[in-house]
C-alpha cells in the first residue's frame, strides 16, 4: 500500500513537470504489485473483494485469451517482442464483462448503449465535415484542442520494454500519465513500431500490428472508437461524433486545409500551419524514432517540432500530388472478397488491400500505386504521410473516418460473415482472434467486423458516388428505348384500328330493347348454387 502511495506520488511530480501525454494500462493495474501478479481486475466502485463488478453482476476477473494461431512469414522471431500473444507479457487475467457492460472495470457500457443497466440504445451519426455549420466546425476544432490538452483520466503509458518496467531499482513502474489526444498518437505508434533485438543490433522492421494485413480497418475502427468516446466523456456529451473528410474529390486542393478548420498553409513556410491556426501551437510526439530503435526504449510524453504539412507538394511524386477520384471508392466497394492470400500489402482482388491503398482501385495489387487511404496520407507531404507520426496531424481522424466509412459501407453491401476474415496465417496481430496491440481491455480484430449501426452506436451520413455507365451500356440502353418506343406506338395504333372496327360493326346491330334479359329482380331470385354468366 506504501509503495502504492509513492507511485501515486511520483505520477502526481510528472504529471506537474511535463506536458501529460500517453495511455496503454489503467493507472490502478501498474502497481509494482498488480505488475507481478499478472492481474487487472479493478472494480468499478473501488470497492474490496468487488473485482470487475462482480458484486452486482456485471462482470468477473478471468484468464486472458490470446491468440496462438499460424501468423504468416513476414515476422520471424518468437519471445522477443512484448507485443507476441498480446498482452500476455503484462497481464495475463483482465475482467470479463457481463451482457451489456464494458469497460476495464465493467464500469461502463457497449458501445450504442447507456443507461444504469446498459439497455438503452444509442446512437451518433458521424458526419461530412464540409456540411457542417459554422458553429459545429468550430466546437470540433475546440474540441480536437481540449483532448491536446487533457489528461486521460484513467491509463497510463508504459516508457520501458517489460523487461525495463520495473525501473532501476525494480519497484519504480516506468509509467507516464497521458493527454488523451497524444495517447490516440502514441497507440498508433506503439502498433507499428520496430522489434527492438539488444545493443548493438538493427532493430527488425518488418512488424506492424495496424497495417499492411487484414486488421487494417478493424485497428483503425477501434482507435477511433476510443478517441470518440474519451471525447465524449472530457466533453460530457454522449452524441458528439467525430466527422469525416471526404478525400475522394479529386485535385490538387486540400479542401479541409483552412483556418477554418485544420489550419492553411502558412504564408511564411509552406511546409507550415498558419499562425491563425491553433494547431499551429500543436507539438508532436514519438518524432525520435531512431533513439527509440538504438536504446530500447519507447515512445515517452516529450513533444518536439510542430505539424508539417504541404499538400500536393511533393514534386519529387507525381503521383500523390492528387486525391482519390470518386469513382476510385465506388469501384473499391463492388470488390467482392474481403482479404486474399497471403492477407498482405501484396494482395491482388482484396478489398482490404483496395482500401488500405496499396493496390489500384479496381483490386489489381501493383509496388507503383499508392491510392485511397495511402495516397490521401501521402497527400499531405509531411507529418501525416509518415506512418509513425501522422496522428499528429489532426487530418489523421478525419481520413480515417472516412476510410472506415467506406469499411462499413462494403460491410452493407455484402453482408460477410465472420468466417471471411482470415483465421490464421495473416501477418502478426491480424489474424481474427488476435488481441489488437495496445489496446485494454483486450478486443479481437474479429469483433469490430461487424456493422457499426447495429453494433457500434454510429453511423455514417455519406452520398456515395452512383456508377456511370459504360459507352456499351448506354447504347444498350438507348436500342432497348427505341425498341419499347417502337412497341408503345405500334400497341396505340393496333388497338386505334381495332376501336374504330368494333364501332363500325356495332352500327349494324339493333339496339338493345326489353326482349333481351337484364339483371333484374328475377335474376336475385335464382338458386345461388347455379353458376350465372
Amino acid at each position: 500500500m506504501h509503495s502504492q502511495s509513492k507511485w501515486s506520488l511520483a505520477v502526481l511530480v510528472v504529471t506537474s513537470c511535463a506536458t501529460l501525454t500517453l495511455a496503454q494500462f489503467p493507472r490502478e493495474c501498474v502497481t509494482p504489485e498488480g505488475l507481478r501478479s499478472g492481474q487487472c481486475c479493478p472494480s468499478p466502485t473501488g470497492a474490496a473483494g468487488d473485482e470487475c463488478g462482480s458484486s452486482t453482476g456485471r462482470g468477473q476477473c478471468v484468464a486472458i485469451a490470446a491468440d496462438n494461431r499460424r501468423h504468416g512469414p513476414q515476422y520471424p522471431y518468437a519471445g522477443r517482442d512484448d507485443r507476441e500473444r498480446w498482452p500476455l507479457r503484462f497481464f495475463n487475467h483482465t475482467c470479463q464483462c457481463n451482457g451489456n457492460f464494458s469497460g476495464y472495470n465493467c464500469g461502463r457500457c457497449r458501445h450504442g448503449l447507456t443507461g444504469p443497466n446498459c439497455d438503452q440504445r444509442i446512437s451518433v451519426v458521424r458526419r461530412n465535415i464540409m456540411q457542417m455549420s459554422t458553429a459545429e466546425k468550430q466546437a470540433f476544432v475546440n474540441a480536437l484542442d481540449q483532448a491536446k490538452r487533457t489528461a486521460h483520466p484513467d491509463l497510463v503509458i508504459c516508457t520501458r520494454r517489460y523487461q525495463d518496467v520495473f525501473g532501476p531499482d525494480g519497484n519504480t513502474p516506468q509509467f507516464e500519465n497521458i493527454t488523451v489526444y497524444n495517447y490516440f498518437v502514441w497507440s498508433h505508434y506503439y502498433s507499428v513500431s520496430k522489434t527492438y533485438l539488444g545493443p548493438g543490433q538493427a532493430s527488425f522492421g518488418g512488424v506492424d500490428f495496424s497495417h499492411e494485413g487484414p486488421g487494417f480497418v478493424t485497428w483503425h475502427r477501434f482507435h477511433l472508437l476510443q478517441l470518440e468516446r474519451d471525447m465524449q466523456d472530457m466533453l460530457g456529451d454522449p452524441t458528439f461524433a467525430l466527422p469525416y473528410w471526404n478525400f475522394a474529390i479529386g485535385g490538387s486542393e486540400c479542401d479541409i486545409c483552412t483556418d477554418e478548420l485544420l489550419g492553411a498553409r502558412s504564408s511564411f513556410d509552406m511546409n507550415s500551419i498558419s499562425s491563425n491556426s491553433v494547431f499551429s501551437q500543436w507539438r508532436v510526439v514519438c518524432e525520435h524514432v531512431e533513439d527509440y530503435d538504438t536504446l530500447g526504449t519507447i515512445c515517452n510524453s516529450t513533444e518536439s517540432s510542430p505539424i508539417r504539412r504541404n499538400p500536393a507538394g511533393n514534386v519529387a511524386r507525381p503521383m500523390v500530388q492528387k486525391l482519390p477520384e470518386p469513382q476510385d471508392v465506388l469501384e473499391c466497394l463492388e470488390l467482392n472478397t474481403f482479404d486474399t492470400p497471403p492477407y498482405y500489402s501484396t494482395s491482388s482482388e482484396s478489398f482490404r488491400n483496395t482500401i488500405e491503398g496499396y493496390s489500384a482501385p479496381q483490386g489489381m495489387y501493383d509496388p507503383v500505386i499508392r491510392s485511397l487511404h495511402n495516397l490521401a496520407h501521402l497527400f499531405l507531404n509531411g507529418t501525416g504521410g509518415q506512418t509513425h507520426l501522422s496522428p499528429n496531424d489532426p487530418i489523421f481522424v478525419l481520413l480515417h473516418t472516412f476510410t472506415d466509412a467506406i469499411f462499413d459501407e462494403w460491410l452493407r453491401r455484402h453482408q460477410p460473415s465472420e468466417l471471411v476474415y482470415p483465421e490464421e496465417n495473416a501477418p502478426i496481430g491480424h489474424n481474427r482472434r488476435f488481441n489488437m496491440v495496445p489496446f485494454w481491455p483486450p478486443i479481437t480484430n474479429v469483433e469490430m467486423f461487424v456493422s457499426a449501426p447495429e453494433h457500434l452506436g454510429y453511423s455514417y451520413e455519406v452520398q456515395w458516388p452512383a456508377r456511370a455507365f459504360t459507352l456499351s451500356e448506354i447504347i444498350t440502353v438507348a436500342v432497348v428505348a427505341a425498341v419499347l418506343a417502337v412497341a408503345v406506338v405500334g400497341g396505340v395504333i393496333a388497338c386505334a384500328v381495332r376501336v374504330r372496327s368494333y364501332h363500325s360493326a356495332e352500327a349494324l346491330e339493333p339496339l338493345l330493347s326489353e326482349t333481351f334479359r337484364c339483371y333484374s329482380e328475377d335474376d336475385r331470385r335464382l338458386d345461388k348454387s347455379q353458376s350465372v354468366v
